[in-house]
């Protein structure tokens, strides 16, 4: 500094101050709608005063900006992340339970009610004129379009379960890339702040980041003190885990991996070629949030079974769907209900005294339905396989309508067939109906938690946003105060320049010295 110009310096000093806490305002404003922004302010204090040679004490030497701070709240973030891991797992399923919910279809006029009422209306029309071809007929193809009915909702939910298992495949691509965006950016951080500067607009891209991270996976964010840099400042190093084990690590990234399969964890409701999510390097991973847990959870949960998630997901359906045609087909073609051996469609005789014939049997090869004869039991039968049996299909005489051989106006055995209808003992839940409604209940139960926890997830995150933008956003007013403070600052130092500058020009041009 010129002691022959020191109160020009200051003036200068105040001057530079100004326009360096101007120019924060002008970059605050410009991102006030960008996302992740956080509002910046200028770090001022007064520069270092210098001692009087008479000992009259420090003489002060103006002000400087001497960083630019970034107005953040970490526990707010770090409260954000976690809210966030759990929203984004049941807006997942909230999702996903309703296209399943939609698969079902009830109630409604092409729902399961309305199959298994127009089949046994059918019986009831054949009770009336057993000998009628046209009414054999009808009860044929009322049954097979029961029975297309189950496969069409065992397909429907094995291609969502398809579909979930390629929505795996993308998060987990997508989770890996915001890890290998992460580690970049902490890399340009780290070497940004080497100086001692803040590098503020690349650690918001970095928490935009994580904020996409935290709704896909369960995350912990900690930033580890290593020690001291060469300016003095703490040398802190980024650490994002997911159940313990490093994601990233500072500059280092471990990928996850997607690995099909090779044993079924529900044989007769998974699909083939499933992924585990597990570390690029074999290990296994628990995933116990986000997207990701919500499309394991739908895609393989059966209610904890076989080592499953403990969650009705879509293998829990299938097995539902599975157990009804089991039940009701033992029930119906041979009267077995529980400990009850009843009198079913094998025991009855059709028009031409044909008896010992299976109504229901299940697809084989070709797609095709078998014949009642070439059937292996009851345990190969789901609801993607269940049909009339190629027997009927091929000839509605054998609708075994009749109790006695010959007697072909006989409808007892067709009585007791409907009957079945109403048993309220086919099912632990009661009739046959009763089971597909407990199904359904079950479904609109956990689709209206999803429903609840998703939406108090989401006020919750709200909330915190909130909070995060109180704290951290930009507002237009509050800039708009500070402009005008710094700008008359700025007038304030201009004025004392010029001023300095008249005593200079009397000093030197007037008196001459």
């Amino acid at each position: 500094m010129n002691p022959g110009f020191f109160g020009l310096d200051i003036a200068v000093r105040g001057l530079y101050t100004a326009q360096r806490n101007l120019d924060v305002i002008n970059h605050n404003v410009n991102n006030i709608n960008t996302p992740g922004y956080s509002r910046q302010i200028g770090d001022q204090k007064a520069s270092r005063p210098i001692p009087l040679l008479n000992g009259t004490g420090m003489l002060g030497t103006g002000s400087e900006v001497i960083g630019i701070e970034r107005v953040r709240d970490e526990y707010l973030d770090f409260k954000f992340w976690g809210e966030n891991t759990t929203a984004g797992e049941w807006q997942c399923k909230r999702t996903l339970l309703a296209d399943l919910e939609a698969t079902f279809n009830e109630p409604s006029d092409s729902g399961f009610s309305t199959m298994l009422d127009e089949f046994f209306h059918s019986l009831q029309e054949l009770a009336k004129d057993p000998g009628s071809e046209a009414v054999r007929a009808l009860v044929k193809e009322k049954g097979v379009t029961l029975a297309k009915y189950f496969n069409s909702m065992a397909t429907h939910m094995e291609e969502l379960q398809v579909d979930l298992n390629h929505q795996l495949n993308t998060k987990v691509s997508e989770v890996n890339s915001l890890g290998s965006q992460i580690s970049q950016l902490n890399k340009q951080i780290y070497r940004s702040e080497l100086d001692g500067n803040s590098a503020n607009d690349l650690r918001d891209q970095r928490t935009v980041l994580i904020d996409k991270l935290s709704s896909l996976i369960n995350i912990d964010v900690n930033e580890v003190i290593a020690g001291k840099l060469p300016n003095g400042k703490e040398d802190r190093k980024m650490v994002i885990t997911i159940s313990g084990k490093p994601f990233v690590d500072h500059f280092d990234f471990t990928k996850l991996a997607v690995v099909q399969r090779d044993d079924k964890l529900n044989p007769d409701e998974d699909v083939v070629n499933l992924y585990d999510v597990m570390w690029e390097d074999g290990n296994s991973i628990a995933i116990r949030g986000g997207e990701i847990r919500g499309l394991l959870d739908v895609r393989d949960g059966n209610d904890g079974e076989n080592q499953s998630p403990a969650y009705k997901g879509i293998p829990f359906y299938i097995k539902k769907l599975n157990e009804f045609v089991r039940t009701f087909a033992k029930a119906f073609d041979e009267g077995q209900i529980g400990e009850e051996n009843l009198e079913g469609h094998m025991d009855g005789y059709g028009a031409e005294n044909s008896t010992g014939i299976r109504f229901f049997t299940m697809l084989g090869e070709g797609n095709k339905p078998i014949e009642s004869g070439d059937f292996a039991g009851y345990d190969a039968m789901t609801a993607k396989n269940f049909s009339v049996s190629w027997d009927v299909i091929d000839d509605i005489a054998l609708i075994a309508a009749s109790g006695e051989e010959g007697q072909i106006g006989n409808i007892e055995n067709l009585n007791k067939l409907i009957k079945m209808r109403n048993n309220n003992h086919m099912f632990m839940e009661g009739e046959p109906e009763d089971f597909m409604k407990s199904i359904v209940s079950c479904l609109g139960i956990d689709s209206q938690q999803a429903i609840r926890m998703s939406a108090n997830q989401q006020a919750m995150i709200r909330q915190v946003e909130n909070q995060r933008l109180s704290e951290s956003g930009v507002s237009m007013d509050e800039e708009m105060a500070n402009m005008v403070k710094h700008y008359q600052a700025y007038n304030a130092a201009a004025t004392m320049i010029n001023t300095m500058s008249e005593i200079y020009d009397i000093l030197i041009n007037r008196v001459g010295i």
